[in-house]
């Protein structure tokens, strides 16, 4: 449970102990600014208004009863302005939470929020007629990190890439790899297909290649990405396992299916889409939406997801309404979500990059991989809402500054990694290896830590920049459960960016290798804890935490 949770848990019981029902919900979020405390709520207005009441005098019958309930956890609790309840947490309990990050290690910021519900994440998913090029590349990072955090939260998350091997796709890339005269893509992977596909029939050349481009090229950039899928699944497979046909066949029952001008319909606009969907055609071809009703069918009524999270690229936005009303059709309304991620404009040199050496349309995935490195290129694809369009500036991916973020976030762990063995080096007393050996075996402060850190010892993070640093730390738990809910990955590398903000001043204002022994200690255990969460959050991200640079 985060801690802005157990304050909300406290509120709600100082609200019905002040004699009024809590019919709403009660909302607290981050102070902005440290003149309003750590927290803020406005569940007082509410209540007045819905009571016709002077809304401060209800805040401050709820603020004696927050009080009594959250002895220990608060410093104080204001009433301000025209009655919001700002909450203040102690130095104490600020203090005390190092030692919970060093208990739990890299659990931290584990939730159960998820109550271990099985949930799929689709991402990439592009078709196997080419390599993956940048546009493929950012709901592959995007799906892979919300997967991650998904996982955090407590949910059971399987990652799936969708390979569209069947259709119009696939004949027209065996006319290419054929190089007749309804050729249709070009690059030299093409050149490479028409040396290694034998077959003479366009679709069976199609399917060929394809098989190719996922084994040979999809697959080994997917591995450089870091990202590791638990299923690949084939659309051939699902027309060859009739799983395509099974959904048809449902759905026929259902009399949302009809036959017009000799092609097989769907009743979309039963749904709320502004037109019905062809799902097989007059030559008797099946069609995309035909193949989404067999994997749907697939993951719902097969493999059991509670909850399906699609991630599309934005030029398929119109395909989402047909899909929605299919999954709808199947029995299975509210259990899928379809994300959009918006475009990439690359730039290199102060000029915008339209070509690949290699692919001869786009830029790949592996050319921005070996030109930028993959951990810049996963943390600047992350950085912006994937609604927004998304500008890669790659010098700026290559440049070792603070200028590069993501250079500044892993310099940060980089430091702290130096300052430990610093301090092996130059007191050994101060046990720093013992202290991260507890940290590592999920051990804590009490008698049973090997540690020789304790709890008095950490009263003496009394510093301004000490005590940020740590509301920073608790912070990650927050941040994992607002990204699980409502998917907001971005909000990842701007924490780990505030978290090393915070860990840098603190390093400029306090020293860590002091004689004051004591304090000394505390500070160790400060940048065991800051060590922790800035791994697991670049853990999350799928970014590596380096011990130097």
């Amino acid at each position: 449970m985060t801690i802005r949770e157990k304050i909300r848990n406290l509120l709600i019981q100082a609200i019905k102990r002040s004699g009024f029902v809590v019919d709403f919900d009660i909302s607290l979020d981050a102070s902005g600014q440290e003149i309003h405390g750590d927290y803020a709520a406005n569940a007082a207005l509410i209540l007045a208004k819905k009571l016709n009441q002077d809304p401060l005098l209800v805040a401050e019958k709820i603020k004696t009863a927050v009080l009594k309930a959250g002895s220990g956890i608060f410093e104080k609790v204001e009433v301000a302005g025209p009655g919001f309840l700002n909450f203040f947490l102690s130095k104490d309990y600020v203090q005390k939470q190092i030692g919970e990050i060093l208990r739990e290690g890299n659990k931290y910021g584990s939730l159960k929020i998820g109550k271990s519900k099985k949930v799929q994440v689709e991402f990439i998913s592009a078709n196997p007629t080419g390599p993956l090029t940048i546009g493929n590349g950012r709901g592959g990072f995007w799906g892979d990190v919300l997967a991650n955090t998904l996982t955090k939260a407590g949910f059971r998350v399987e990652k799936a890439y969708y390979v569209n091997d069947y259709g119009n796709q696939i004949m027209a890339l065996g006319h290419s790899v054929l190089k007749d005269g309804e050729a249709k893509y070009k690059g030299d992977y093409i050149d490479w297909l028409n040396k290694e596909v034998k077959e003479k029939d366009p679709y069976r050349a199609g399917e060929r290649a394809a098989k190719l481009i996922i084994k040979k090229l999809i697959e080994k950039t997917v591995a450089k990405m870091g990202i590791k899928f638990d299923e690949w699944i084939s659309e051939t497979w699902l027309h060859k396992t009739k799983r395509v046909d099974k959904a048809l066949a449902i759905l026929k029952r259902k009399k949302f299916l009809y036959e017009e001008e000799d092609a097989l319909w769907f009743r979309s606009t039963t749904f709320g889409d502004q037109r019905d969907r062809v799902v097989v055609k007059r030559n008797e071809w099946k069609t995309y939406l035909a193949g989404d009703a067999g994997l749907h069918y697939y993951k719902f009524s097969e493999k059991k997801f509670a909850k399906v999270i699609n991630i599309w690229g934005a030029d398929h936005w119109g395909d989402a309404p047909g899909l929605q009303g299919v999954v709808e059709a199947l029995g299975h309304k509210g259990k899928l979500e379809i994300l959009f991620h918006q475009f990439i404009t690359l730039f290199k040199g102060g000029q915008e990059l339209r070509m690949s050496k290699r692919a001869g349309v786009y830029v790949t995935m592996d050319e921005l991989l070996e030109m930028a490195g993959r951990d810049a290129t996963r943390f600047f694809f992350l950085q912006k809402a994937a609604g927004t369009h998304l500008n890669f500036d790659v010098d700026q991916a290559k440049e070792q500054s603070a200028k590069n973020p993501v250079y500044y976030v892993q310099y940060a762990h980089a430091r702290i990694s130096s300052i430990i063995k610093k301090l092996k080096i130059q007191n050994s007393r101060l046990r720093a290896s013992s202290a991260e050996a507890a940290a590592k075996a999920g051990q804590g402060f009490g008698g049973q830590a090997k540690s020789k850190i304790t709890y008095q010892k950490l009263k003496l993070l009394n510093h301004q920049s000490e005590l940020a640093l740590i509301k920073q730390l608790i912070r990650l738990p927050e941040v994992v459960e607002d990204t699980a809910k409502d998917y907001q990955v971005q909000r990842l590398p701007q924490y780990a960016l505030d978290l090393a903000t915070s860990f840098h001043q603190f390093y400029r204002d306090c020293r860590v290798i002091t004689e004051d022994k004591n304090l000394a200690k505390a500070r160790l255990a400060l940048i065991l804890a800051t060590k922790i969460v800035l791994k697991n959050t670049l853990d999350l991200m799928g970014i590596t935490a380096p011990e130097r640079m």
